[in-house]
């Protein structure tokens, strides 16, 4: 992903935890800095490669349960606060929640809309 279509995509900031889980390494309770539809920016992880597959799980809590969003994903930034990862797979009710996030957290709501209509997100959606 070059650095010009990352800032093609809106982030936003949103105050919630994740767990990450690389080949023989989970790490939990984790804070995001930064979220989109392709993608999140995780603190507080170090020691990871480029273009390494995750699974990312991100934790909404609500005032009467607890939802979990699941996607795969690569390690496609990395730095001393932590790494910035791809979603690669993603089922298309997660993906929906995550437009929501997006959406309402959004300086600009409308360029999130123009965003899907212009440029579908890549990689796998998964039932």
């Amino acid at each position: 992903m070059t650095h010009d279509e990352r800032r093609k995509n809106t982030r936003v900031v949103f105050h919630t935890t994740a767990s990450v889980r690389f080949a023989g390494d989970v790490f939990e309770r984790l804070a995001i800095r930064d979220l989109s539809l392709r993608g999140v920016y995780l603190e507080g992880i170090s020691g990871r490669s480029q273009g390494e597959k995750c699974e990312v799980e991100l934790f909404l809590t609500g005032s009467s349960s607890e939802l979990k969003l699941n996607m795969k994903g690569k390690v496609v930034r990395r730095d001393e606060r932590g790494v910035g990862i791809h979603f690669e797979e993603i089922d298309i009710d997660t993906f929906f929640h995550l437009k929501n996030i997006v959406y309402y957290n959004a300086d600009d709501p409308d360029q999130v809309e123009n965003e899907l209509a212009e440029n579908i997100p890549e990689g796998s959606f998964v039932e």
